[in-house]
């Protein structure tokens, strides 16, 4: 044999490996706005870029209120006419909205997105709702995210569940996680597991019982800036974000704060918030510490136990 190749074998083509193969040599992270969507955040407060909104349908005209995780009965145009104009508001200041489609027997709180996935630097994590009532309402935001050409990086297995209002990013290598009511030990093993693969490491802390989420007891609201609930946020997040350079201002009023209006509030950008319209104690207090406040109607939507930042998935943010 002289070691020239058979006519039409197939051995040193570009298809195994020969002459015109070409290797690939990006990472990952590297390949995030060029094959995939410009997607990510490795912040809570730089400029929010991304949102992923459900408009309310008839799903939320419900008769219990109780077995549907609600407080009080919604009226379904108030409701609509309400997200309509939260929605307007991020395409107002320039921020992208991308949908959630329709699904066949929808579940009543489909609607909050900030439950259902949370961002990494590299990509989603899907949510894993702890309650029967909200089972399966990832599969809608999955499909909504993938067509949006949004990497997922994460979904969690086994007895896992988590809830993306849950998580927050201290700093681009610091994930916060609340362990509650409604994200449990396996899911942050699996989140923690997976954060480490990509260079970040995860702070777990307890929530006290009987709240929903640790986005309901903090929110960051700048680089060195975070607003807490005062003996309800616990010691150990309040310690983590003062190592780190953050000042944490304490809410000065309890009642809007338990009904879902003071603290449930979205950062557009350093020192610039979206919050439920009609609070004047809490208005004062941020403005008092220097943030831009924009308003938003949120009086019929939040009787469904939830207000602007629970219903706001945040897809993407300007990056460092």
């Amino acid at each position: 044999m002289d070691g020239t190749l058979k006519k039409g074998s197939s051995f040193g083509t570009a298809a195994y490996g020969g002459a015109g193969w070409s290797g690939r040599v990006a990472t990952h992270a590297q390949e995030i706005g060029a094959l995939w969507a410009d997607c990510g955040i490795d912040s809570e407060w730089r400029g929010l870029k991304t949102v992923l909104l459900r408009r309310p349908w008839a799903e939320i005209a419900v008769d219990d209120v109780g077995a549907s995780q609600f407080l009080e009965p919604l009226d379904l145009g108030r409701a609509q006419a309400e997200h309509d104009q939260m929605a307007a508001a991020y395409r107002d200041v320039g921020v992208a909205v991308i949908d959630v489609a329709d699904v066949p027997a929808p579940t009543p709180n489909r609607m909050f997105c900030a439950d259902l996935f949370v961002m990494t630097p590299e990509g989603a994590i899907l949510g894993r709702p702890a309650s029967t009532v909200r089972a399966g309402e990832e599969v809608a935001v999955a499909a909504a995210l993938a067509g949006a050409g949004v990497p997922i990086l994460k979904t969690l297995t086994g007895p896992a569940t988590f809830e993306g209002a849950d998580l927050m990013w201290l700093d681009a290598g610091t994930a916060l996680i609340g362990r509650g009511l409604r994200t449990n030990d396996a899911a942050i093993a699996q989140i923690g597991a997976l954060l480490a693969e990509i260079g970040c490491e995860t702070i777990a802390v307890d929530l006290p019982f009987g709240t929903m989420h640790l986005m309901g007891m903090l929110r960051i609201l700048d680089r060195d800036m975070a607003v807490a609930w005062p003996r309800r946020t616990p010691h150990a997040a309040v310690m983590a974000l003062r190592e780190r350079g953050y000042r944490v201002a304490f809410l000065p009023d309890q009642d809007e704060a338990e009904s879902n209006k003071a603290l449930n509030v979205v950062t557009l950008g350093p020192g610039r918030i979206l919050m439920p319209a009609g609070n004047p104690l809490a208005r004062g207090f941020y403005e008092g510490l220097g943030v831009e406040v924009a308003e938003t109607p949120m009086a019929e939507l939040r009787k469904a136990a939830g207000a602007v930042g629970c219903l706001t998935g945040v897809v993407a943010r300007e990056r460092a």
